[in-house]
């Protein structure tokens, strides 16, 4: 197998912004589009591979004919031919709504799917930007009720201002936000499935205010979730991986370099993605399979490469991960 590259999926949003055309460098004038789907096996929205002999066939038609080839063994085992990750790039022109996911269990029971844990690595952000990030006080379902009711929850929720490569660690349970002019890359389990809690009051092109889950969340929500910072604090250094979240659901590291990096995937039984946040580089893998990545882009290692040279086009900065 070889590196896949695959058709961005765009998102029109009530909330989005102008960035992430430029950022992908993509020849289009979509206006508002919120996401770009980068690597994505959700139903409906499936990522359609753009380089090579497989181009055209989705990313779910590519686990089915690849199997552990693509995914690894554990993962196989583990997932069936549902892949596992989805990836995202968010701009936020406005706030997205306050929101929590359920976990595992309750997805399982209540949707069929998989729960909804999430990480967020900031790319961009605009003067006064924020996340929303957990609970600033520990309150009790009885108060989330009467505060959602008069309009008052926003204000026990942790509020961050966000610079450029903070990381946020956002477990299923934990309620959050992306505030206006935070411009984040997302990795998160396969799922799509959110409950609302405050949307500000909005109106979509309808006139219509969008859907709420008020009651649905309260199952799903961590009210002991509480916290003074919910960054995730890591030492940024230059030209080796610095891993930022651990987690049953994926491992991922940030990789600043400047200097050429050979990454040893001989003992890892996974996929690798790799996200482009800053720069470009050369890819050449085991197999002298060769591609380039530049900002915007992303890239999927079967679990079948042994290893990858990463060379910097000066510099560049990537976010690596797997399961």
């Amino acid at each position: 197998m070889y590196p896949l590259k695959f058709e961005p999926i765009l998102k029109q949003t009530l909330w989005g912004g102008d960035k992430i055309i430029p950022f992908k460098h993509l020849n289009d004038t979509l206006p508002n589009v919120g996401e770009s789907w980068e690597v994505s096996a959700v139903d409906g929205s499936e990522s359609v591979v753009a380089n090579g002999p497989d181009k055209g066939l989705t990313l779910p038609d590519m686990v089915r004919k690849y199997k552990e080839e693509l995914v690894g063994e554990s993962n196989y085992a583990r997932f069936g031919t549902k892949f596992p990750l989805l990836i995202k790039f968010i701009d936020a022109r406005l706030d997205l709504s306050i929101q929590v996911h359920p976990d595992d269990t309750l997805a399982s029971k209540r949707h069929n799917s998989f729960g909804k844990n999430e990480m967020w690595y900031v790319i961009a952000a605009d003067k006064g930007a924020k996340l929303i990030s957990g609970f600033a006080k520990e309150i009790t379902p009885k108060e989330y009720k009467e505060r959602v009711h008069d309009g008052t929850f926003a204000e026990v929720l942790q509020t961050c201002n966000i610079q450029p490569g903070d990381v946020f660690y956002v477990p299923a349970g934990r309620v959050h936000g992306i505030g206006a002019g935070a411009f984040v890359a997302e990795i998160q389990q396969t799922s799509d499935i959110t409950y609302r809690i405050f949307d500000y009051n909005r109106k979509d092109k309808n006139g219509k205010t969008r859907e709420l889950h008020t009651v649905q969340a309260v199952d799903a929500i961590n009210f002991a979730d509480v916290q003074d910072d919910f960054r995730t604090e890591y030492e940024r250094v230059k030209n080796e991986p610095v891993e930022v979240v651990a987690c049953p659901y994926f491992t991922t590291s940030v990789y600043d370099m400047t200097e050429e990096i050979t990454c040893d995937y001989s003992e890892l039984d996974s996929f690798v993605i790799l996200i482009c946040v800053e720069g470009a580089c050369r890819l050449v893998d085991n197999e002298k399979n060769e591609i380039t990545l530049q900002a915007g882009e992303t890239v999927l290692l079967p679990a079948s490469t042994q290893e990858v040279t990463i060379v910097p086009d000066k510099a560049v900065k990537l976010l690596e991960t797997y399961v």
